[in-house]
């Protein structure tokens, strides 16, 4: 047997609700010899009787009651389907995978959630935290839809970079320390304890070659793959780090940490990464757009 019509059977629930073919035929802007089509079509499919037409009125059979009752569900889990799928396309609804480091999402991205909260309550950003190589290799393994990167850095086949913001480094120190400068020189930070990013890490080799440029080539005390564990560390007094200023809110931070810039200044770039922008879901080019949107408001710390 052939699939059920939806457009038939909403024929059929029409007319049970309104009593006659023709009165069924005027609300669903159809031909009544349309609406006859429709009755017969899904009685020839059925193999039975469903309505018997009156001079009158046209009365549902037993089974015509049972396929009624039935088809009312069965249109609106499809009017259901069709309103979820015009939702997503247009960004109201459904999952963004993206990945970025602890400190975007400590400090960049939460505005950007809240808003998306606000505004686009139907989607669900998942978040994972990964370094910037991860984050490309799981988007060209299309398990990621965005990402968050630190530049430079070469972007696989089919993932697009876009610039998105730029963060001063600061040395970020024990307060307890005495004798500590105005500004960080690598000739100053390379005698003191440091605290590292982890050496795949692309902000490590952004301060290596920092310090090298100088002449300098410091071994770390310990390295790490976590922002905030590093600040953690400086505020007990372990050592200090090279990290990015990407708060307002780390103007005044821990009192136990205190933030000198850096000579020569280093900046730390980021880039949103996706797919060709042509081959974007609804969804994924609402939180884009988000992302967008929150440049210039977070930039204001530069």
């Amino acid at each position: 047997m052939r699939q059920l019509n939806l457009d038939q059977l909403h024929t059929l629930v029409t007319i049970a609700d309104l009593g006659t073919l023709a009165a069924a035929a005027q609300a669903l802007h159809l031909a009544p010899p349309t609406v006859s089509l429709h009755v017969s079509e899904l009685e020839a499919r059925l193999g039975v009787s469903l309505l018997v037409r009156g001079p009158r009125r046209a009365q549902l059979t037993a089974a015509g009651q049972a396929l009624v009752r039935r088809g009312r569900r069965l249109l609106a889990d499809a009017d259901a389907a069709v309103e979820q799928v015009r939702r997503i396309a247009q960004g109201r609804e459904g999952k963004v995978r993206l990945g970025t480091s602890t400190g975007v999402v400590v400090h960049l991205l939460p505005q950007v959630l809240e808003s998306l909260a606000q505004h686009r309550p139907g989607l669900d950003v998942e978040l994972s935290i990964l370094g910037s190589h991860d984050t490309l290799a799981r988007l060209a393994a299309e398990k990621l839809e965005l990402g968050i990167v630190a530049l430079p850095v070469q972007p696989p086949p089919g993932v697009v970079l876009t610039p998105w913001r730029s963060d001063p480094m600061h040395a970020f120190v024990p307060a307890q320390w005495d004798d500590v400068p105005e500004v960080a020189t690598p000739a100053w930070l390379a005698a003191q304890p440091l605290i590292a990013n982890d050496a795949q890490a692309l902000m490590h080799h952004q301060t290596a070659r920092w310090f090298a440029q100088a002449g300098f080539h410091p071994r770390a005390r310990i390295e790490l793959n976590f922002t905030e564990a590093m600040k953690s560390l400086v505020a007990a007094g372990y050592g200090a780090a090279v990290l990015p200023l990407e708060s307002p809110l780390q103007t005044t931070p821990d009192p136990r940490i205190r933030l000198l810039p850096l000579d020569p200044p280093l900046t730390r770039h980021l880039a949103l990464a996706h797919p060709a922008p042509d081959s974007l879901d609804g969804p994924t080019r609402e939180v884009l757009h988000a992302l967008h949107t929150f440049v210039q408001p977070l930039n204001r710390v530069n």
